[in-house]
């Protein structure tokens, strides 16, 4: 999985290309955990995912949470594929998807 960052003041972007699966899981909650702490507003675009794994969803998940305490969260471009995990788990119902 690759990750691409631009942060614009207290904006973030961060884009998910590949498999967010066990494997690469980590190295996006270690990008998350080191680029937070001044964030107001993030935005996963998701054009580029093919794949989401329960542990990347747990990460999802947990930054959520972070981010309804310190600002907003919202996911983009969601490809049908991850829609579909996102809707049998409910995450429809906690994500802001746009």
């Amino acid at each position: 999985m690759d990750i691409e960052k631009h942060k614009d003041g207290k904006k973030l972007d961060i884009k998910l290309t590949g498999r967010l699966d066990t494997k690469s899981s980590p190295k996006l909650k270690e990008v998350i955990e080191d680029s937070l702490d001044d964030v107001e507003e993030l935005t996963f675009d998701l054009s580029e995912l093919i794949y989401i794994s329960s542990s990347g969803l747990r990460i999802i998940l947990s930054t959520q949470k972070r981010m309804n305490k310190q600002g907003s969260m919202k996911v983009t471009n969601v490809q049908d594929i991850v829609m579909e995990v996102f809707e049998s788990t409910g995450f429809v119902d906690i994500l802001t998807i746009e």
